[in-house]
């Protein structure tokens, strides 16, 4: 298990339910990966910091609130002036369809909006952390 996939959890932005980002993690560490949650109310500054001290692979921006079109770019920004460009980068949540497909312009892998099923989430991950597959 020394190649566990390392993820970070994060719910940025003043968006209080944090029960999916949870559930999220709770499942990625059933699955074998080493799972970092930052909890509620995290900017993108703290967010990034802490990706950076823990060292992980992924990324996973748990958004209901609306505001990805402000908070993902920015930690885009900051992964990118931290040298962070190879961090999977992924969002779940509240995300229209065209809102989805400009983030992911932006360099974010995947958005998983409801429904998605954990499995899905999972194996997504898996795929786009080659080292550990």
């Amino acid at each position: 298990m020394e190649n566990r996939i390392r993820v970070l959890v994060a719910k940025p932005g003043l968006d209080g339910h944090d029960r999916g980002a949870k559930v999220i993690a709770r499942a990625l560490r059933d699955a074998g990966m080493e799972v970092i949650y930052t909890g509620l109310r995290q900017t993108p500054e703290m967010i990034v910091s802490a990706a950076l001290q823990e060292d992980v692979q992924v990324i996973g921006l748990s958004i209901l609130s609306g505001a990805h079109n402000a908070i993902v770019p920015r930690i885009m920004s900051l992964l990118a002036e931290k040298g962070m460009t190879d961090v999977v980068v992924v969002v779940g949540g509240i995300v229209p369809d065209p809102d989805a497909e400009e983030l992911k312009k932006l360099g974010v892998a995947a958005v998983f909006q409801p429904g998605a099923s954990l499995e899905t989430i999972v194996e997504f991950l898996r795929g786009a952390v080659p080292q550990a597959a």
